[in-house]
């Protein structure tokens, strides 16, 4: 970062629950990646993302997971697929209820994102489970 970033309450809302789900250390390394470029976008992330829609009441955390999860395997963006099956944890969902989700997902997106569903989904829970892969 080159120059120097205020930033909002919603920022600061947003950052704490996007801290909560995901982790800090894949948020500080979404932060640190962060140039002028590209700021901007980490700053709409965060804002609106991570405290207008999440800090939302009416939805609690689990099943925003577990919308997220249908919504980005749809869209096919396995890094971000990733990161939300350990928020879906983080939130929660159990590996079996995980499992559950991923079969819907192969019937509804189709069994090729499915098939990656579940590769993506092993891949996380082996990186938890510290087995080498």
């Amino acid at each position: 970062m080159t120059s120097e970033r205020t930033t909002s309450e919603a920022f600061d809302r947003g950052l704490e629950t996007r801290r909560e789900v995901l982790g800090d250390a894949y948020v500080d390394k979404a932060l640190a990646g962060a140039d002028d470029f590209n700021w901007p976008m980490q700053e709409l992330t965060t804002e609106y993302c991570w405290d207008h829609i999440w800090n939302r009441p009416g939805l609690d955390r689990r099943s925003r997971s577990i919308l997220n999860l249908g919504m980005i395997a749809a869209l096919n963006r396995g890094h971000e697929f990733k990161a939300h099956i350990r928020g879906a944890l983080t939130n929660g969902v159990t590996r079996e209820e995980l499992r559950e989700v991923l079969l819907q997902i192969a019937v509804y997106v189709g069994v090729p994102a499915g098939v990656d569903s579940f590769r993506l989904a092993k891949e996380v829970f082996a990186e938890i489970d510290g087995i080498q892969g």
